[in-house]
């Protein structure tokens, strides 16, 4: 590990909750906390998300959204009845079409939310912790530097039981090598593709989201640029089930992730759009093994700031 991400990892690592709700509450003070839960067909988990955030709602949560990419089951009927507010993307700066992807419903967040802190929680976990956003927060309220929380957790796959690790093949086989070689400060980061994580308003609408799956390394890489090693800290959530994704649709994830690392990080070739790419695949059939490519959008939205103070 690189001397500074050791050091950074003694220090900014939290292995165990070292706070009550009680301390929270009186470190929060005056400021205000948005939680977010971006979904997209999540009819099947959102609601049991929101039953563990709700006891917050009210004391170390000011808002709780769902804000909703598009859903075509019953994702934003499940959520309103479970007690969040939904947002639906389009309701969210109407003047600007959709992109398709994660980093852009968070995008949206920033203008559909007025907390001073906010975190994210994925919507399709499995039996999440109440205990999920008072340990992302502490670090925030508590350590006056930081900036941005990663949870890292193990990440049991659907087949295993909670002693399992076989999740995150993303992180493990892409990522994490990835942030090795570019970034080799942040190799301390247990989970930098985690979709459980918190900063402050500041910090998010001075930076760029990228629309789709790579928002999260994205948001790490500018991060570490803009506040340094000492405003990044992470927390252990326990364990963390979610639904796993085929192995096709990690390949596109990966082609996503992989683009807006290198994009931050400026070693794309020269004269390549990082907007637009493809990833070809090869499926057999009858036999033949062909080709199948998909188009791989590499977007980003600007930093929320700079459309507010238009």
């Amino acid at each position: 590990m690189h001397p500074d991400a050791r050091e950074w990892f003694a220090g900014r690592t939290w292995q165990s909750v070292e706070w009550m709700i009680a301390d929270l509450l009186v470190a929060k003070g005056s400021r205000t906390v948005s939680v977010v839960l971006p979904a997209l067909d999540e009819e099947a988990t959102v609601g049991a998300v929101i039953a563990s955030i709700r006891p917050h709602v009210g004391t170390l949560v000011d808002e709780l959204v769902v804000l909703d990419s598009g859903s075509t089951d019953r994702t934003v009927e499940v959520a309103a009845a479970a007690g969040a507010r939904v947002v639906r993307r389009t309701e969210v700066l109407p003047e600007l079409e959709p992109l398709p992807g994660k980093g852009e419903v968070l995008w949206r967040s920033l203008a559909a939310t007025s907390g001073d802190l906010l975190v994210f929680v994925d919507s399709d976990l499995v039996d999440p912790s109440p205990d999920f956003v008072p340990t992302l927060l502490g670090p925030l309220l508590l350590e006056p530097d930081v900036a941005l929380v990663k949870g890292f957790y193990r990440r049991p796959l659907a087949t295993e039981d909670a002693t399992g690790s076989g999740g995150g093949r993303v992180t493990e086989l892409m990522a994490r090598p990835l942030i090795s070689a570019l970034r080799p400060e942040l190799s301390g980061v247990i989970q930098p593709l985690s979709g459980e994580y918190a900063g402050t308003r500041t910090l998010f609408e001075s930076v760029p989201f990228a629309s789709g799956y790579g928002v999260e390394i994205g948001l790490l890489l500018d991060a570490h640029a803009i506040v340094g090693l000492s405003g990044i800290a992470q927390v252990n959530l326990g364990v963390r089930r979610h639904r796993n994704q085929p192995l096709p649709a990690l390949g596109l994830m990966a082609r996503q992730i992989l683009g807006t690392a290198l994009a931050r990080c400026g070693l794309l070739p020269p004269g390549v759009d990082p907007a637009a790419g493809e990833l070809t695949r090869f499926v057999e059939v009858a036999g033949e093994w062909l080709p199948d490519t998909a188009g791989v959008a590499v977007t980003d939205r600007p930093p929320m700031r700079e459309l507010l103070v238009r």
